[in-house]
Parts: C-alpha cells; sequence; structure tokens
C-alpha cells in the first residue's frame, strides 16, 4: 500500500480544527483543572490527528485501518470528557455543541474512509 499524504485527507484537516477548538476552550476552565480535565481533553484531541497521520504512513491497509480505530476511540474521549465538563459546571452545554458535532461528523468520516480502505487491494 503506498503511504497516504496525510496533509491531504480531510479528516485530519477535520480533526487538526477540533484540537485547536479544545485549545480554544481553555480559557474557559478554572485554574484548578490545569493538569486534570484541561490535560486529557488535550492529549485526546491531539491524538485524534496524531493517529490519523500515523495510521497514513504505516505499510498496510491493516496498519492503516487499526490506527483510524484508534483515532475513532480518542474522539468518543473527547466527546466525554467535554460532557463530563458539563456535568462538572466548567462548561455549559452550548460551550461544546458545535465542537460535539465535528467530532461526530470526523467519527462518521473515518467509518467511511476504514470501509474504502479495507476495499482497497494492497
Amino acid at each position: 500500500m503506498k503511504p497516504h499524504k496525510f496533509r491531504d485527507l480531510l479528516i485530519w484537516r477535520k480533526s487538526i480544527e477540533i484540537a485547536k477548538d479544545i485549545y480554544l476552550l481553555f480559557s474557559l476552565f478554572p485554574k484548578e483543572e490545569r493538569f486534570g480535565l484541561i490535560d486529557q481533553l488535550r492529549r485526546s484531541s491531539v491524538s485524534i490527528s496524531s493517529n490519523i497521520s500515523e495510521g497514513a504512513g504505516r505499510n498496510s491497509k491493516n496498519e492503516f485501518n487499526h490506527f483510524l480505530g484508534i483515532a475513532n476511540g480518542s474522539a468518543y474521549e473527547v466527546i466525554s470528557q467535554l460532557y463530563l465538563s458539563v456535568e462538572l459546571n466548567i462548561l455549559k452545554n452550548n460551550d461544546i455543541e458545535s465542537i460535539i458535532d465535528k467530532l461526530e461528523e470526523v467519527q462518521k468520516m473515518i467509518y467511511k474512509f476504514k470501509q474504502s480502505i479495507l476495499e482497497i487491494k494492497n
């Protein structure tokens, strides 16, 4: 399998946008959360694009598919952490709605991309 140019992948570009959105949300968090939930949100959101790019550089479609699965799992992590932030009264639902929408869009794209990769012959 020929490596993908991950920078050309729409799912990678959208996942970078999500990580940027998460970083911009930090100003809403209280100082005592600087090393707790913020750190976890930061790592999880960056993990989405990182796993897409790492998978794109792998040698087989199965490896790429595996890393897309990890990226999808990281997207679920971010969603869970955002909802926890609302439950803890750190954020409000309207603070996270657009990011959740983007995450769900990326998850759908990852699912479709995984299917298309498996259809490609090595």
